[in-house]
């Protein structure tokens, strides 16, 4: 029995890699076939680009930086100036582009460090159990017990502006629910064949969680990642919207429409188009969550 222990092993170990390449093989097949899907990723991966390349792409990109053009303020979208000037003679399509970089790469930044801490919080308190998990948990729950957007107000008042600060700020409240999601995942897969095989030959919680129990449950963390964006970009918004967030000159999307607000309806060209950049952002993150969570919902499989 002992010399066929480790070939029963690398036996089970070779199915359960082979199941996760099938699964993902029919994954990628499913989102060819979802319309949802392919709509979506186009839509990301364009205002991924635009955040990359928007300075660049620009066609004021003084503007960005802080210049300003007195004599060309609050003109209407024109061929010159798409989406028209504001106060300060700045074109808003130059600052819209240039508000992508910040708005979109501090949402994607709160997602992958909630994201981050949220599984290594998780995983541990599902696979440990005991006095581990209830004080992880416990800590999780108090934190969802505040309100995501208070506390990220708090903190980023008290750390100062900011883009760093603003991410740390956002993520404090926004990791529970990853660590949730994992726990209960662990939860299910700990009593697994293959786990207890692991466990069996010695191997210790961090091996066990990272090469057996972590890569079957990335399916569900990569939705919630997808679709959580979207209203993380919508936070980092809010914050700048009361004026917590990034301060001026960098242009933000949410700091573009607070100061906007007040030159409402006259100059309707200041708010619509960067409110229009924070709804599409947020769709687009949306369809192509829903489409990833067709496609990699185990339940949803034929």
């Amino acid at each position: 029995m002992m010399t066929t222990l480790p070939l029963d092993t690398a036996e089970l170990a070779q199915g359960a890699s082979r199941a996760r390449r099938d699964a993902w093989r029919r994954a990628f097949y499913r989102m060819r076939q979802s319309s949802l899907s392919i709509v979506g990723l186009v839509l990301v991966l364009l205002l991924l680009l635009v955040a990359a390349a928007g300075n660049s792409m620009a066609p004021f990109p003084d503007h960005i930086t802080g210049g300003i053009d007195t004599a060309m303020r609050f003109k209407p979208p024109s061929w010159s100036n798409w989406m028209g000037t504001n106060e300060l003679g700045q074109d808003v399509f130059s600052l819209v582009l240039g508000g992508a970089r910040i708005s979109l790469f501090a949402g994607l930044a709160v997602v992958l460090l909630a994201a981050a801490v949220g599984t290594i919080v998780g995983a541990f308190a599902g696979y440990l159990g005991g006095w581990t998990d209830e004080v992880l948990m416990r800590l999780a729950d108090l934190k969802l017990t505040l309100p995501g957007l208070i506390l990220a107000m708090a903190v980023a008042a008290a750390l100062g502006a900011g883009t760093l600060n603003m991410v740390i700020a956002i993520s404090l409240g926004w990791w529970p629910g990853f660590a949730r999601l994992v726990r209960g995942e662990v939860l299910s897969r700990r009593e697994e064949v293959y786990v207890l095989a692991a466990r069996a030959l010695g191997a210790g919680p961090v091996r066990i969680l990272w090469r057996h129990i972590l890569p079957n449950i990335v399916s569900p963390v990569i939705v919630k990642m997808s679709l959580d964006v979207g209203f993380a970009v919508l936070t980092v918004a809010s914050l700048g919207f009361v004026g917590i967030g990034v301060k001026p000159p960098t242009p933000e999307w949410g700091q573009m429409l607070s100061t906007a607000r007040g030159f409402l309806p006259d100059y309707w060209w200041t708010a619509i188009f960067p409110g229009a950049a924070i709804f599409l952002a947020v769709l687009s993150f949306n369809l192509l969550g829903d489409g990833l969570r067709d496609v990699l919902d185990p339940k949803s499989r034929r």
